[in-house]
């Protein structure tokens, strides 16, 4: 009798720590690059993450602007692709290869929000791509919650972390 408690015990903590530890899954986001069709591009690698010293979130950078997204997003805005022209221009006339990177704001957790900035990079890279950015010459990352501009918890602080910046590597 003694076993059989002690079983029942055991599997009744081992229910309520799977429950307890299920991370809370979200809805699924809207297509890569934000408009339908948008493909995975199977070229994005990790090579050559040399960061230059005046690059994430510097603002020294004249014709490289940040990205910012909605809540839980990766679907560009208006005023994203219209920031991305620009971009664009700048990466066709510099040598230098681009690594995009993701960022998001503090809710949901650490796993969900690495791969939200990888879908805001690779939203980021491939509309650059079809603007006619070489692939090869963007990187990627994502830094999820890890790097913030603006620390607290109200919605402008909010706001501000969730984006992409633009690092030139170092040739």
């Amino acid at each position: 009798m003694l076993s059989r408690l002690s079983l029942l015990t055991v599997l009744a903590t081992s229910l309520v720590l799977t429950i307890s530890c299920k991370s809370s899954k979200k809805a699924p986001e809207a297509p890569v690059g934000g408009v339908e069709g948008g493909t995975l591009d199977p070229n994005i690698g990790s090579d050559n993450m040399i960061l230059d010293s005046v690059g994430s979130d510097s603002g020294k950078i004249s014709g490289l602007g940040s990205i910012n997204f909605d809540y839980d997003s990766s679907t560009l805005t208006t005023e994203a692709r219209r920031q991305l022209a620009e971009n664009a221009e700048w990466i066709k006339t510099n040598k230098n290869t681009v690594q995009i990177e993701g960022h998001c704001d503090s809710r949901g957790s650490v796993e969900y929000n690495l791969a939200l900035g990888e879908r805001r990079a690779k939203s980021v890279k491939n509309y650059l791509t079809s603007l006619g950015v070489e692939s090869k010459r963007m990187t990627i990352i994502s830094y999820g919650e890890e790097k913030p501009l603006a620390s607290g918890d109200t919605e402008e602080a909010h706001a501000k972390n969730r984006r992409a910046n633009f690092v030139p590597l170092a040739q």
